[in-house]
């Protein structure tokens, strides 16, 4: 799913610009899951790159605030054409209406620009943005927590690490972040890449990590400096031990939520049996302190 508005858009220039938000698509099926939920119109489109992907979608609660803020990250198995931002809208839409703000962030895949290094600087160019959003608008900068479903996972376990020279981006210090949320997502990428493509039905870390696949793996691994990290998996099972070691390593707490019988869009669909028993677990994560 595309967003007609985008041919609309003005080159990105200091890339904080806001647009006018596009009329978000209608409800439908996206990979076999009914939405439910229509999504509501972004308050602002803020773009981080001057390439066609290169934005996000701001969506504010009702209300004064400050506002905690889930910077939401969407999967499609690291392959261009598969999904977008538009996908994750819903959900978004659905934690605007429970007090939480949403920055919705669509990127580069395999096929348009991404995989190593172009997802990452991505990923740390839509982070940036996080920084203007406190500044002018009513969210606490204490409360910011970073989700991702699916192939998400990996931007959101991996803004918060530490990068040295071998990362895809050199060194680079972490995000700052409370928390982070894994959607039925790998904990590290390296240790789960076999599960994770049978999750795709193709092999989908290869194409993204590139040639020198193996030490790529190793630099990226996830040490998320945050408080906390939850996991809500589905199809994909519970990460391995050292999968969860490596990602208590940068000092979170790690809780692992289960859903073996639920599909693999069900735990992000408002409207869902499973996304409603993991709803409270998420929100407390969201507005935690």
């Amino acid at each position: 799913m595309r967003i007609a508005a985008l041919a609309l858009f003005a080159s990105c220039a200091g890339c904080a610009m806001t647009t006018t938000p596009p009329t978000p698509a209608a409800n439908g099926a996206m990979w076999g899951t009914d939405a439910h939920l229509s999504p509501t119109k972004p308050d602002a489109v803020l773009r981080y790159a001057d390439h066609a992907r290169g934005f996000a979608e701001l969506r504010l609660p009702q209300g004064k605030g400050p506002f905690p803020l889930a910077v939401v990250f969407h999967g499609g198995c690291f392959k261009t054409g598969l999904a977008d931002q538009a996908y994750m809208a819903p959900l978004a839409t659905r934690w605007q209406s429970l007090g939480v703000a949403t920055l919705n962030v669509d990127y580069r895949e395999v096929g348009d620009g991404g995989g190593w290094p172009g997802s990452f600087s991505d990923w740390r160019a839509a982070a940036k943005l996080i920084e203007d959003i406190a500044r002018s608008y009513p969210i606490d900068r204490d409360r910011v927590t970073l989700v991702g479903h699916s192939a998400g996972a990996l931007p959101a376990l991996w803004l918060p690490t530490a990068q040295d020279v071998e990362g895809p981006t050199g060194a680079v210090s972490a995000i700052p972040a409370r928390a982070a949320i894994v959607l039925d997502g790998p904990g590290d990428l390296g240790r789960e890449r076999d599960a994770f493509d049978a999750l795709c039905q193709f092999s989908s870390v290869a194409p993204f990590m590139g040639q020198a696949g193996a030490g790529r793996l190793a630099a990226i691994a996830p040490r998320p400096a945050v408080a906390e990290v939850l996991f809500v998996q589905a199809r994909l099972p519970t990460p391995p031990p050292e999968s969860l070691e490596a990602v208590r390593s940068g000092g979170a707490r790690v809780a692992v939520r289960a859903n073996p019988d639920a599909t693999h869009f069900a735990i992000i669909t408002p409207g869902e049996a499973a996304y409603a028993a993991n709803e409270d677990a998420m929100l407390a994560v969201l507005k935690g302190k």
